[in-house]
């Protein structure tokens, strides 16, 4: 979505967002950044990429910087929604890797890399905004 990301700065004319950057989360080197957001990749990637996420976040955030992460999650073992269940259940069938993940271990994956829960939002089509800070 870059090419809209890179339209939508050009139309409101803001001068305080950079271009967005192609990042792989299995890369051993990022970019420094001032904030790191992750839109609707945890459940369509394998559960390792959640882990270099998190690894590779706490690498280049300063203290005290956010990550972002928005999508689906599951809470205390259950999904938010029926369609979130139906959707999980489709994801698992295309790619047994994928899957909406629960959000306590996502954060105890984000802890274990100095990063803390600090607000969850409930959002349209029972997706969940998710910030974390670097401690």
């Amino acid at each position: 979505m870059h090419g809209s990301i890179i339209a939508w700065i050009a139309q409101t004319g803001v001068n305080n967002v950079r271009p967005p950057l192609a990042l792989d989360v299995g890369s051993a080197t990022w970019p420094r950044a001032e904030a790191v957001v992750c839109i609707n990749m945890i459940h369509i990637a394998p559960w390792a990429a959640t882990s270099q996420l998190m690894r590779g976040a706490a690498r280049v955030l300063a203290r005290d910087a956010v990550l972002y992460l928005y999508g689906p999650y599951r809470r205390y073992g259950r999904h938010t929604s029926p369609s979130n269940d139906t959707f999980d259940r489709e994801l698992r069938e295309n790619n047994s890797e994928w899957g909406v993940r629960d959000l306590e271990k996502v954060s105890e994956l984000a802890q274990d890399c100095g990063l803390v829960l600090i607000e969850v939002i409930e959002m349209p089509a029972n997706n969940l905004s998710v910030i974390y800070r670097r401690t």
